[in-house]
């Protein structure tokens, strides 16, 4: 889930011309230049995708045969029919079901951009971002293909480097990322797993 625009920001202004909803859109961009996961008609699922601008940026990478399924607390707007969404709690047995209903096979991509509601209190957004994180690996283990990809967005804090520690013992490959695009005094960085 993005932040609210900022008009003096780059990123704000390059997204609305280039009709995005959000500049998180950069983020991933980042992320696709450097580690290339997406790639024609691999299906996604996006978990924390409001407002939904990295399901319009991959969309336009893996093309209207692949299917996209996003989730998040707030309500998306529509994208394009092969984009499916649910305003729902990736915690909650409902989102599963969701999940399965709309797409009966594992997903090759898993994407996530959650972050908690900031309190202003570093480590307690920490570890709710950690706890987030943690259920996007636990969903990850029921729909993810066997040589999948994960990208998750982390609160960097106390408990960072015990979570990249269990994630290294489950799966093949971990890279910590910050894009350029992550604002300065922002704490959070991307989390690129290859199952």
């Amino acid at each position: 889930m993005s932040k609210p625009y900022d008009p003096q920001d780059k990123y704000f202004k390059r997204a609305k011309e280039q009709g995005y909803r959000a500049r998180s859109v950069f983020k991933l961009e980042e992320i696709q230049q450097k580690f290339k996961i997406l790639k024609p008609g691999r299906d996604i699922l996006d978990l924390g995708a409001a407002p939904g601008s990295w399901l319009q940026y991959a969309n336009r990478i893996v093309g209207p045969k692949a299917t996209l399924v996003g989730l998040d607390l707030t309500p998306i707007k529509k994208i394009k029919p092969n984009v499916i969404l649910g305003q729902l709690d990736i915690f909650s047995p409902e989102a599963i079901v969701f999940i399965e209903r709309k797409h009966p096979k594992k997903f090759p991509i898993i994407l996530s951009d959650l972050a908690p509601k900031t309190s202003g209190i570093k480590e307690a957004d920490h570890y709710r971002s950690i706890e987030l994180s943690e259920q996007v690996v636990a969903l990850a283990k029921k729909f993810l293909t066997p040589h999948g990809t994960i990208v998750i967005k982390v609160f960097q804090g106390a408990d960072f480097g015990l979570f990249i520690i269990k994630l290294k013992k489950i799966f093949k490959q971990v890279n910590v990322f910050k894009p350029k695009a992550s604002r300065d005094r922002s704490f959070e960085v991307y989390v690129i797993i290859k199952n």
